[in-house]
């Protein structure tokens, strides 16, 4: 790049690295062996999932009786993890989208993984309703196709039709993206595979990419093109998901304050998750060198800024609720009646996990501390977990009359699936991590000479820095995709 960063700024790419090193350091987890963290994650996650499957085979088979949902309350515990899954996948899009259009260079190490948790999330938020229709195999009903049964067509005035069209088109937007980002990565796995098999598969994923300059002149104007597209739907999508509540008539979900509240909290939950996977990865795949404290502490302010909205949207709906003067409303989900009754603990552990240990994050000590930050991340997706359970289980137990106050309880088969898509969700994660470069390595290769470690010593040294210096790979020479950034 032409321009280089200030000498105070931290670097993003640590130690000596020249470019052949970043090949190296990314292609290993792929071409070695796993090592044994790995195994255990992966049988691990691998139980939870085929738990999580029986009961779904179990509920299907049965039918949704044999979850606890009752006369008043007919969408509980799997409306929430629907939330809380489309939730995490929100960070990847903003990461890519939003962060590229502001030529945010800290997003490069790790877009990779954001990207593909959001695509995994969308997967798991996408089994809920599905599975709760009880009929599965009817799920093709939700589009608008031409049928046997005459003129009948989907409800195009209910948000929940929105979210099918909201949703796919999400999960389209962003695997396009994340498929183009890793072509120039897979043409590397390609000249560098051994085996001829591998060297098929790869090449057939990377589209024919050569490296020439057309070829990332088109990639760059294809990844803004996306980037522009994707951006609307950081919000357009958790916007719609509210309004699932905020177009009903129940005290407490008809609010206004519905879709933005619900946005923060997606990108708040969403960029806490990115914190968890990446405190995984960067150990299981040994990347400590390109996921450094630069990019945990920047990931934390985004946290603080989007924590620091929900927490005024809490504010403003525990105020509103006791300012009308209401009854109903002391029954909905930030109230007094939330915060005494049967769901105070549920209310409480809401407070705590999402306004009140975030708060860590302003000491800069804990805002850089790779542990720290890990557990205030697991902290944040139970504390949001919680937050769509309050919703839709503390408003819906109190309705307008008392002889239709009911509560909910989950049954092992509720939970089972819940933790069923988690283990799912890391499964397809583990695998995405043995199989595909998990850092974007064409990307980081651009800010090298501007924001590595390497490069700026010599610049603070006084030392010019030629091209010649980091042309120690073989590949430089033969011009293959992997080093020939530049056409």
């Amino acid at each position: 790049m032409s321009h280089y960063e200030a000498s105070i700024r931290e670097p993003l790419v640590l130690g000596d690295k020249s470019y052949h090193d970043i090949t190296e350091d990314i292609a290993k987890p792929i071409e070695g062996a796993a090592n044994k963290n790995w195994y255990i994650a992966f049988y691990i996650s691998l139980a939870a999932m085929l738990w999580g499957f029986g009961c779904i085979f179990y509920t299907v088979g049965t039918g949704i009786g044999v979850w606890g949902l009752n006369k008043n309350i007919g969408w509980a515990w799997d409306i929430t993890n629907f939330v809380w899954w489309v939730g995490i996948g929100h960070a990847g899009t903003l990461i890519s989208a939003v962060l590229l259009l502001f030529r945010q260079k800290w997003r490069m190490a790790i877009n990779r993984s954001a990207e593909a948790m959001t695509i995994f999330a969308v997967f798991q938020a996408g089994l809920f309703p599905i599975i709760h229709m009880g009929r599965p195999w009817n799920a093709y009903w939700v589009l608008p196709l031409p049928n046997q049964f005459g003129s009948l067509w989907v409800n195009f005035n209910s948000p929940l039709l929105w979210d099918v069209f909201a949703i796919s088109t999400y999960l389209s937007v962003s695997l396009v993206f994340w498929w183009t980002g890793l072509l120039p990565d897979f043409a590397m796995i390609r000249d560098r595979a051994v085996k001829p098999f591998q060297k098929k598969i790869y090449a057939l994923l990377s589209f024919g990419w050569s490296g020439r300059a057309k070829d990332w002149q088109r990639f760059e104007e294809v990844s803004l093109v996306l980037a522009g597209l994707a951006t609307p739907l950081v919000l357009s999508v958790h916007t719609i998901v509210s309004m699932d509540f905020a177009t009903s008539i129940n005290p407490g979900w008809h609010s206004t304050i519905f879709p933005p509240y619900f946005v923060a909290g997606a990108i708040f939950s969403g960029f806490a998750m990115v914190q968890t996977l990446l405190g995984i990865m960067r150990k299981v795949t040994n990347l400590e060198d390109y996921i450094t404290r630069m990019h945990v502490e920047y990931m934390n302010m985004v946290i603080i800024l989007t924590g620091g909205i929900v927490a005024v949207a809490y504010g403003t709906e525990f105020f509103i609720a006791w300012y009308t003067g209401s009854p109903y409303e002391n029954y909905t989900y930030l109230s007094v009646g939330a915060a005494t009754g049967p769901y105070a603990w549920a209310f409480w552990s809401l407070i705590t996990f999402n306004i009140l240990i975030p708060q860590l994050l302003w000491i800069k000590k804990f805002r850089r501390s790779f542990i720290i930050t890990f557990i205030i991340s697991i902290a944040i997706n139970i504390g949001m977990w919680f937050e769509r359970f309050d919703i839709i289980a503390i408003v819906l137990s109190k309705g307008h009359l008392p002889s239709t106050w009911w509560r909910f309880e989950p049954t092992f088969v509720d939970v089972g699936i819940f933790i069923g898509t988690i283990g799912f969700f890391f499964v397809l994660f583990l695998l995405y991590a043995r199989t595909f470069p998990v850092i974007a390595q064409a990307e980081v290769k651009t800010i090298l000479k501007s924001s590595g470690e390497f490069y700026k010593k010599r610049r603070a040294q006084g030392i010019p820095t030629k091209p010649a210096i980091i042309a120690t790979d073989s590949s430089a020479i033969n011009g293959r995709s992997d080093n020939n950034l530049n056409g």
